[in-house]
C-alpha cells in the first residue's frame, strides 16, 4: 500500500514496535484473529487503497463499533503485529490500526501506564508520516476528527495520571523515569502547530473568502484525486489547540487560535457533531472565564438549540454520550453566564424552556448577594469546567503526593474571584429596587463594604454592563 500513499517507508515490522503490554493478561491472545477481524481489515484496507470514503465511513463508524460490542468489549482488538500479514505489511495502515486499538483501550478498558506511552509513541509515527510524506489517501472527517480529538484526550488523561502519585507502583513510578518526555506539553503542542502550519489551513480559509477556494462546499474533500488528510488534521488542530490552551487556563491564545475560523458561519467545524460541539463547549467557556458573557450566551444558545433539534438522530452513535455530557454542561455554563449577565433575549424560548426546567431554582440561588448563592456558582462550574491540567512533570520524590486537582482548584478560585466582584452587582440592583434615591456611603453601609470598594467595583464591571454603570453613576453620591 505504499505506493498509494505515496511515502517511502519500509512495510510493517513488529521488530520495531514492542508487542502491546497487553499481550500477557490472562484469557487475552493477541495473536489470535477472528475471521470476522480478517475480513474487517482486509476490506477498509482495500477501501483506503481505492479512496472510498463513503465504504470508509460505514466500516469505521459501524462495522468497528458492532465488532467491538461483540467480540471486544472486555479486551483489546487483535494486535498490530497478528493483522499486519492480511494487509502487506502497510505501514500506514498499520499506524492507522493501531490508533483505533488504543482508542478501543481508552473506551472500553483502563490503559496501563505503558499503553499510555506506546499510544504516544504511534501519534508521533502517525503524525510524522503526515507531515514529512506525501499522504495521498482520503479518509472520512469523522475519523480525521476523532484521531485530533483523541490525541488532545489522552494527553490530558496522561497529565492527570501521573498526577496521582500517592497509590503508584515502583514499575509505574519507574515507567515515569524512563519516559519523561511521554506527552510532554511542548510536543502535543508542536505537533498540532505543526499540522496547522504544514497544512496552509490559514491560507486556504483566507482564499476561500476571496472565492479562490472551495474549502467548505467540497467538506474539506479533494474531488480531484488528491487528498484531504493533512489538510483536515491541520483545521481540526485549530480546535484541539483551543482545548490545550483551555486546560491549561490560557484563554486568550485559544481564542487566538481557533480565529481563522468564523463561527459565526456554517463551516466544517460542524459536519461532525463531536467537532461541532467540541468548538463551541471550549469558545463559550473561554469567553466566560474572560468575561465575555454576551458572547458566550449566544453560542450556547445555538448549540444547545442544534442539540436539541438533531440529537435524536445520533442515538447510534458511538459518541453519543459524550453529546448529553456536553449538553448538559453547557446547559450549566449558560446558567452561570446569565447569572452574572442577564441577557434573556438572546436566549431562544426552547432553550430557555429547558434551562427552566434544569436550573430555575439554582438561577434564582444565584442572584442573590450571600454565600449560598456563592456555594450554587462552585457547584456548578465544577460540574461543568474541563479537566485542567498541571502541564509540568511531577518530582518524584518521597512523599508522593496527588496533585491532580492543583489545577482545577486554581481555576475555581480565579472563577469565586470574579464572581465575588460580580455579586456585588447583583446587590446593588436588589437595593435599587427599593431606593430611588441614596448616597454611595449608605449602600455601602448596607451592603457591608467600604466606600472605595464599591466605587472601585463599578469602574471595573464589564463592558456588557454599560446600562448597569448609567445606573450606578446617577446614584447621588
Amino acid at each position: 500500500m505504499a505506493s498509494s500513499y505515496d511515502y517511502d517507508e519500509p512495510s510493517y515490522d513488529s521488530r520495531s514496535y514492542p508487542p502491546s503490554s497487553q499481550a500477557s493478561d490472562v484469557g487475552y491472545d493477541p495473536n489470535f484473529v477472528p475471521d470476522s477481524v480478517k475480513t474487517f481489515v482486509v476490506h477498509l484496507y482495500r477501501h483506503i487503497r481505492e479512496k472510498n470514503v463513503y465504504e470508509i465511513h460505514q466500516m469505521y463508524e459501524g462495522s468497528f463499533q458492532r465488532l467491538s460490542d461483540r467480540m471486544f468489549r472486555e479486551s483489546p482488538w487483535p494486535s498490530v503485529e497478528a493483522v499486519a500479514p492480511y494487509v502487506d505489511n502497510d505501514h500506514v495502515f498499520c499506524l492507522l490500526y493501531r490508533e483505533m486499538w488504543f482508542r478501543h483501550v481508552y473506551a472500553r478498558l483502563s490503559p496501563t501506564g505503558r499503553q499510555r506511552i506506546e499510544s504516544w509513541d504511534n501519534y508521533c509515527s502517525l503524525f510524522g508520516v503526515v507531515l514529512h510524506g506525501v499522504v495521498n489517501m482520503q479518509l472520512p472527517n469523522q475519523w480525521l476528527w476523532d484521531m485530533v480529538d483523541e490525541f488532545v484526550y489522552q494527553f490530558q488523561s496522561y497529565c492527570q495520571y501521573r498526577a496521582k502519585l500517592k497509590n503508584k507502583t515502583e514499575e509505574e513510578l519507574q515507567l515515569l523515569r524512563q519516559y519523561g518526555q511521554a506527552w510532554n506539553v511542548y510536543g502535543v503542542l508542536n505537533y498540532l502547530q505543526a499540522l496547522v502550519e504544514k497544512s496552509m489551513i490559514h491560507q486556504i480559509l483566507e482564499r476561500e473568502k476571496e472565492g479562490l477556494e472551495q474549502f467548505t462546499a467540497t467538506d474539506g474533500y479533494d474531488y480531484e484525486g488528491g487528498s484531504n488528510v493533512l489538510k483536515m488534521l491541520g483545521y481540526y488542530s485549530m480546535i484541539g489547540l483551543l482545548r490545550v490552551h483551555c486546560l491549561l487556563g490560557d484563554y486568550h491564545t485559544g481564542l487566538k487560535c481557533l480565529a481563522p475560523i468564523d463561527i459565526s458561519q456554517q463551516g466544517v467545524y460542524t459536519i461532525v457533531i463531536g467537532s461541532h460541539i467540541s468548538t463551541i463547549y471550549h469558545y463559550g467557556f473561554a469567553n466566560m472565564m474572560l468575561r465575555r458573557y454576551v458572547e458566550a450566551i449566544r453560542e450556547f444558545n445555538k448549540i444547545l438549540l442544534y442539540i436539541l433539534k438533531y440529537k435524536q438522530y445520533h442515538q447510534k452513535s458511538p459518541q453519543y454520550d459524550q453529546i448529553l455530557k456536553k449538553n448538559e454542561q453547557m446547559y450549566a455554563l449558560l446558567a452561570i453566564c446569565l447569572s452574572l449577565c442577564p441577557q434573556t433575549k438572546l436566549v431562544e424560548e426552547n432553550v430557555s424552556t429547558q434551562l427552566k426546567d434544569k436550573y430555575s431554582e439554582k438561577m434564582l440561588k444565584m442572584q442573590r448577594y450571600d454565600d449560598e448563592a456563592y456555594a450554587v456558582y462552585d457547584e456548578l462550574f465544577s460540574y461543568a469546567c474541563p479537566k485542567f491540567i498541571t502541564p509540568s512533570a511531577p518530582i518524584l520524590e518521597e512523599p508522593l503526593t496527588n496533585y491532580n486537582q492543583d489545577a482545577y482548584r486554581l481555576q475555581l478560585k480565579l472563577f469565586l474571584y470574579e464572581v465575588k466582584q460580580q455579586q456585588l452587582l447583583a446587590g446593588v440592583r436588589s437595593f435599587l429596587k427599593l431606593y430611588s434615591t441614596i448616597s454611595i456611603g449608605k449602600l455601602a453601609t448596607y451592603m457591608e463594604v467600604d466606600e472605595p470598594t464599591l466605587r472601585i467595583s463599578y469602574m471595573l464591571l464589564n463592558p456588557s454592563r454599560q446600562s448597569d454603570m448609567v445606573i450606578i453613576f446617577c446614584v447621588r453620591s
